[in-house]
């Protein structure tokens, strides 16, 4: 979504801008001509990580010697650290002198030192949080900010009345990984039923990030139907008529709370990644918006938490009574930043590519 996002802005700066990169249907549509697709590269803990690692380390191989014989004006790396700041520092080892630009380098919360030098050594860090940009600072490290480009891209709705008694607009966002999709429908699908009891006028719309996700989610659905369930492409096509949705933690939840659309977070991963897990991730919170505001505006239910029955709780609240919560959601936009965030990043790429 942020690789799109950038090519346009771009684009509208430079109308003849050429981009190639590695994504999805998103960047593609953006006019990217693709090298790779990222479908099926997401995985959850080290045990799905190590699995992909051939394919990993042929991507990489085959991009650092495509890099390398054809510079660009500059290379764009959006997060995915383990692979990202490898390829860096291949490409500074044999030389390569090309603009780098790291938009979201990793760590963004968790404050690693060796990993900020060594992010910063090789390329130039442009990050979307006021908080590492303190952290690199207090480093004496170098890093440019602008804000997060999605306060940009994500405009507020049009406030909405509370939900019927009867019914409501229930939007599920289980998820792009397909283990995200497998772990988290069961308990989501089995919540819509249970509110479904209270409410017998809900509907549902349920979020695929793209066609292998729609596939996965028709599957689960041919298995265990539900009636009154649309599948859409995309955060935003759920979110937009939805008076409240259920979405698995990650930036999806931001997405809602600049939407302001109130939500219910949930993560749910493989019982034997849970001590790793707790040990990489000694926050108290892990939605966007509780670590940004540094207290709980959305309620995440993780692991054994999200019952179905604690689901529908958590979400029958929201539409019975969602002020409360949407005044929290207004505080995360002013913590991210100016509205020109996506622009004014887009004009420092610019800047880069031609220093």
């Amino acid at each position: 979504m942020l690789g799109a996002a950038i090519a346009t802005a771009i684009r509208s700066l430079v109308p003849g801008a050429v981009f190639g990169g590695i994504g999805g249907e998103r960047m593609e549509a953006a006019g990217v001509r693709l090298t790779g697709r990222t479908t099926g590269w997401g995985a959850m803990g080290p045990l799905e990580a190590l699995r992909r690692i051939p394919l990993m380390a042929w991507v990489e191989f085959r991009h650092v010697l495509w890099f390398v014989r054809f510079p660009w004006d500059v290379l764009v790396f959006i997060d995915f650290g383990a692979v990202h700041v490898r390829v860096a520092k291949i490409l500074r080892r044999l030389g390569y002198r090309g603009r780098i630009v790291y938009a979201l380098p990793p760590g963004v919360f968790l404050d690693i030192e060796g990993q900020a030098r060594a992010v910063a050594r090789v390329t130039t860090p442009l990050t979307a949080f006021a908080h590492q940009r303190d952290f690199y600072a207090s480093l004496g490290l170098d890093i440019a900010y602008f804000g997060h480009p999605l306060v940009s891209l994500v405009a507020p709705r049009e406030p909405r009345p509370p939900a019927p008694a009867d019914g409501g607009t229930v939007a599920l966002l289980p998820g792009s990984r397909q283990a995200e999709l497998e772990h988290h429908l069961p308990a989501l699908l089995a919540a819509c039923r249970l509110l479904r009891e209270r409410r017998p006028a809900a509907r549902f719309v349920v979020s695929a990030a793209d066609a292998e996700a729609e596939h996965t989610i028709g599957r689960h659905l041919a298995r265990e139907p539900l009636e009154g369930v649309a599948i859409v492409r995309g955060a935003r096509a759920a979110l937009d008529e939805a008076d409240a949705a259920w979405i698995a933690s990650g930036t999806a939840v931001l997405e809602a709370a600049l939407r302001e659309v109130p939500c219910v977070a949930l993560y749910i991963i493989a019982a034997a990644q849970v001590p790793l897990a707790k040990r990489v991730w000694t926050k108290r919170f892990i939605t966007l918006p509780n670590i940004l505001l540094e207290r709980e505006v959305v309620p995440e239910l993780l692991q054994d938490a999200a019952t179905p029955q604690a689901l529908r709780a958590a979400l029958e609240t929201l539409l019975a009574d969602p002020a409360q919560q949407l005044h929290g959601l207004r505080d995360v936009r002013a913590k991210l930043g100016d509205p020109d965030a996506l622009e004014r990043c887009a004009a420092f790429i610019v800047a880069t590519a031609r220093s």
